[in-house]
């Protein structure tokens, strides 16, 4: 008897937003949250085509550099919850026709490299989109942090500064950041295996 072959992969994508959106999905902190801001951008293809049925999700520490979750210790993102009035740490942006993402959320601190040192704030970021087999992984940091982003072990490693900018969102003029996200091509985002 001959062994069976492998099911071939299926794409994460079309997603024709069934079961994927919530009410305030992209809403890190609720409107009014001190200090709160829109990070937004483009999901876009090898072409500089627009990805119109794409999904970013972002997870991210709280401003003291906590991680909302069972394995943080009490502290800081317990604290966080009620200084920010719900933040929750997830958001989740389908892009529209423009290929046009969102999260409204507040800047994370410093986080705990593991080694003596701290990560730079930043957000952890998931794409889903048409043509993929897996989710990628980026990140977002931002533009203003320049002495954190220099000493951030993820920024640090990657091989130039073309490749870190992929990363760095810049101040949009209206109180946010805003950054382009490319899934292939010359202008393609830094994508880490995880």
């Amino acid at each position: 008897m001959t062994g069976l072959g492998s099911t071939p992969s299926q794409t994460v994508g079309p997603f024709l937003s069934i079961g994927m959106t919530w009410e305030g999905g992209e809403y890190v902190v609720p409107d009014g949250a001190p200090d709160a801001f829109w990070i937004h951008g483009r999901l876009l293809d090898g072409a500089g085509d627009a990805v119109p049925d794409g999904v970013i999700e972002t997870w991210q520490a709280d401003r003291s550099g906590a991680f909302g979750h069972a394995l943080t210790p009490l502290g800081s993102a317990v604290e966080n919850v009620e200084n920010v009035g719900g933040f929750g740490g997830f958001g989740r942006s389908l892009t529209g026709p423009d290929g046009q993402y969102g999260v409204h959320t507040v800047k994370p601190g410093r986080v705990d490299d593991g080694h003596g040192g701290f990560q730079a704030p930043h957000l952890d970021v998931s794409v889903l989109a048409r043509g993929l087999l897996h989710r990628v992984i980026t990140r977002i940091y931002f533009a203003d942090e320049v002495e954190g982003n220099a000493a951030d072990p993820v920024l640090s490693a990657l091989p130039d500064d073309h490749a870190r900018s992929t990363l760095i969102a810049q101040l949009d003029g209206h109180g946010g950041y805003a950054l382009d996200i490319w899934l292939q091509g010359v202008a393609e985002t830094v994508f880490f295996t995880v």
